[in-house]
């Protein structure tokens, strides 16, 4: 990347200093010597193990800016951090310079315009706690320690509210950016368009995004929770839930999973750490309604135990937080799935009830709805005519496990994706290993793309991400 020469008060030729940075941030600089540099540096992927100069933890858009500023100027990897939950790892990187947003969490909501504004480094936690007590919400996922800004430029697929509302990405009304050339601009519709587009699914490739302006829709108690069906039906499921989801209601949202069955009260003794298929339905609409519209679900397998009521949607959101902790091992691959036959359900549940371990699971996740009523060519996730979003998770604690781990998400991986119709994942899922993907994973949008990246990023300052090369 070509060095541009700006003069910054305070800033020495030569090697970066911490003192340095530090003249120009008003947030924290971590540095090796650190007590906390090891604290500062870990991310959610426990495989992860980078060594940067220094993490700087900033506090607000001017911290942003002279940030990028410096790392563009002395030609430092830069990486950015916002909730953090990259599998990948790319809130960190080597040799360089971390920009840490995790002290830019406020939220405010106008419940008169059924609008929230939500600074960069927010998690869902964040957001969902100051919506609610509005009666409110946007479509997110379903971790609440994932970051809101790194599920918005994926995309944000929503398990509960996605078919009724679309992705995150699609009720994005503005967005602050600071730019490759430390410059904070606001993107939106009338205003930017065309990085406003990129924004919407393009990954952070465009900048850093320091405050986000979500639409909020009325949402509050839900009828949600797991059921839980015996692994010898998990086909049987599978297939069943293919074709309801494609003409269920709206307001139906949840996902399917095979897992082992954790050791809650409601589950027999006897199906704890046994394999199990799940579907954690959600129903947004009238409650009265709910059991005409569950039953169904129910009634598609052999039955184990549920623990479905009536539960505020915060709560929805954290219900499975500790089935991914954070420093664990993580190994993920994704796909987009146009249908499941016979055929693929019965892949998909002798695979999936190998799963090695509670940390680990397969996820089916229902994208049609809302989200296809959007164009193709409207936001730059572009994957507009998918069913369903597949994960394939692997998690455990102990490195020697690494092997046998990433062979079950490889290997399960290889049995679907050729009967998957699509050539890449969703960008949130990726791996490690994925960079090969890229092109196949943002589909019709690159080519876009990789024109506005030229246009806003020439340098490829920001790169550490499902990085798009800028066009020549």
């Amino acid at each position: 990347m070509r060095s541009r020469q700006r003069e910054h008060p305070g800033l020495e030729e030569g090697p970066m200093r911490p003192d340095t940075i530090q003249e120009l941030v008003r947030g924290d600089v971590i540095t090796p010597e650190a007590p906390d540099y090891d604290a500062a540096r870990a991310v959610f992927n426990g495989m992860i193990d980078r060594r940067p100069s220094a993490v700087v933890r900033a506090v607000d858009a001017a911290d942003v800016m002279a940030v990028v500023s410096f790392a563009a100027d002395e030609g430092l990897p830069l990486a950015v951090r916002g909730g953090g939950h990259s599998v990948p790892g790319y809130g960190v990187c080597d040799d360089g310079l971390v920009l840490d947003l995790s002290a830019i969490r406020n939220v405010r909501v106008d419940p008169q315009e059924r609008t929230v504004r939500v600074g960069g480094g927010a998690v869902l936690a964040d957001q969902d706690h100051a919506t609610h007590a509005y009666g409110l919400a946007t479509p997110a996922g379903f971790f609440s320690t994932t970051g809101v800004a790194g599920l918005t430029l994926g995309g944000g697929i929503s398990a509960y509210l996605g078919r009724e509302h679309g992705m995150t990405c699609d009720n994005l009304l503005s967005a602050d950016v600071v730019t490759a050339r430390g410059e904070r601009v606001t993107a939106r519709a009338d205003q930017h368009p065309d990085l406003f587009w990129a924004l919407r699914g393009g990954g952070g490739n465009f900048g850093v995004v320091t405050a986000l302006e979500f639409r909020l829709h009325p949402v509050s108690t839900l009828v949600a929770g797991p059921m839980l069906f015996a692994p010898e039906g998990t086909a049987d499921v599978i297939s069943f839930y293919d074709r309801y989801m494609q003409e269920a209601p709206r307001p139906l949202g949840g996902f399917l999973a095979i897992d082992r069955a954790p050791p809650l009260p409601f589950i027999p003794e006897d199906r704890h750490g046994e394999p199990v298929c799940i579907v954690v339905a959600s129903w947004n609409g009238d409650p009265s309604h709910a059991d005409r519209i569950l039953n169904p679900i129910r009634s598609s397998g052999p039955l184990v135990a549920e623990h479905v009521e009536e539960i505020p949607y915060p709560a929805l959101q954290t219900a499975f937080d500790d089935l991914l902790p954070s420093g664990t091992r993580q190994y993920w691959k994704s796909d987009w799935v146009d249908e499941i036959s016979p055929e693929d359900a019965v892949v998909y549940a002798d695979h999936g009830t190998k799963v090695p371990n509670a940390l680990s699971t397969t996820h089916l996740y229902p994208v049609n709805g809302a989200v296809h009523d959007v164009a193709e060519d409207a936001t730059a996730f572009a994957v507009r005519d998918a069913r369903f979003s597949a994960v394939i998770v692997g998690g455990w604690e102990d490195p020697a496990d690494d092997e046998e781990h990433v062979a079950w998400v490889r290997d399960y991986y290889e049995a679907i994706h050729a009967r998957s119709g699509h050539a890449g994942g969703y960008t949130n899922f990726a791996a490690a290993d994925d960079e090969a993907r890229v092109r196949d994973n943002f589909g019709p949008a690159y080519t876009r793309l990789a024109e506005i990246k030229a246009r806003w990023d020439p340098d490829n300052l920001f790169r550490r991400n499902q990085n798009v090369k800028p066009a020549e």
